[in-house]
């Protein structure tokens, strides 16, 4: 779809996060901004995928449709760096969930005791896209927020190879025309310079 092309400037970002998002909504579109997630990946995260002492997370599992599968690609399934900023919007949301044990996935859908987390479509539709339409920003999607944290590492001048690492391409072309192995600090330092965008 077109709409999902789109990236979102750092203004209309800021119009997105006056619209009036609920728990955990908001806290999702933070960190599917700040860490570049497919909606897949985002549902797929369990409380044991987060290494708060060094500060990364993996990526290993998507969940599309309540099917839990791993991630598509070898490439997909890496660590990636958590800014403190993240860290403390991620604890905030745990503490207030009802599903906090390691197992549990971050997003649990309480509808089904959580057994499974929300289903990504239905928030999108339900309250994505509507806060963007609030917001004046048209039709906007997860895959939106995607490329807008592509956009937002382009902004920071992170060199093209970390930002492939980011956002765990297997070919840089993918990288430049849709969207060497970086080293872990240049990948920290280009991560935190969005994380800041965000989180202010």
């Amino acid at each position: 779809m077109l709409w999902s092309r789109l990236a979102l400037s750092f203004h209309s970002e800021m119009l997105l996060f006056e619209a009036d998002f609920t728990e955990p909504h908001r806290t999702m579109v933070i960190v599917a901004i700040c860490l570049g997630l497919r909606r897949s990946e985002l549902a797929g995260l369990k409380w044991s995928d987060f290494d708060w002492l060094n500060q990364e997370v993996l990526v290993q599992r998507s969940v599309i449709a309540n099917r839990v599968d791993a991630v598509n690609s070898k490439r997909s399934k890496a660590r990636l760096p958590l800014d403190p900023a993240l860290i403390e919007v991620l604890q905030n949301w745990r503490s207030l969930s009802d599903f906090k044990a390691d197992d549990d996935w971050v997003w649990a859908s309480p509808w089904v005791a959580g057994a499974m987390p929300l289903y990504t479509n239905a928030i999108q539709r339900e309250y994505l896209i509507p806060a963007g339409q609030r917001a004046g920003l048209g039709k906007i999607g997860w895959h939106t927020l995607r490329h807008t944290y592509r956009s937002w590492l382009d902004q920071t001048k992170a060199p093209m190879t970390v930002q492939k690492d980011l956002m765990r391409h297997a070919d840089i072309k993918t990288t430049m025309n849709v969207y060497g192995k970086a080293m872990a600090e240049p990948m920290r330092e280009a991560n935190s310079e969005v994380v800041r965008l965000v989180i202010q």
